[in-house]
């Protein structure tokens, strides 16, 4: 009797598996970190203490009316850089910081720059690009400030 009950489980499970990737499928979840539609937004909450220039800076070009959110789009990454820095020349001992990001697709010509130290600024980069990796390019990301 107990041989059949684990093969009974054991089919509804398998069942509940299949039901469980059509539904997937047919309705195009996706069970890593990116949302189901476009209109969903993944929420990053960045780490303000750790990058305090990067989160002002971003903070404050928010406050000017660029968007909180990014989408995430890594091949215009290059093309929106190259547009955003356009005519801002570079300062010794700062980086130049980009809100939007060059990977987001709202950045480019426009971006909000700001002149901040390259500590901070890469440090910030490094810390946002480990948290988007996984992310699919078209991914809406919100970044919210505490």
């Amino acid at each position: 009797m107990r041989k059949q009950n684990r093969i009974t489980a054991l089919l509804a499970m398998l069942l509940l598996l299949l039901l469980l990737s059509y539904l997937a499928e047919r309705n195009g979840w996706d069970f890593r970190n990116a949302p189901s539609s476009d209109k969903e937004v993944v929420q990053l909450i960045f780490p303000s203490d750790e990058y305090p220039e990067t989160a002002k800076h971003i903070e404050k070009a928010i406050e000017r009316g660029e968007s909180s959110v990014c989408t995430i789009n890594r091949e215009g990454a290059e093309e929106n850089r190259r547009e955003s820095l356009k005519g801002i020349p570079t300062k010794k001992h700062y980086d130049r910081d980009e809100w939007p990001m060059a990977m987001c697709e709202e950045g480019g010509t426009g971006a909000d720059i700001a002149y901040i130290s390259p500590a901070d600024n890469r440090g910030a980069g490094s810390w946002v690009g480990n948290q988007l990796e996984k992310l699919k390019d078209g991914t809406r990301v919100e970044f919210i400030f505490r």
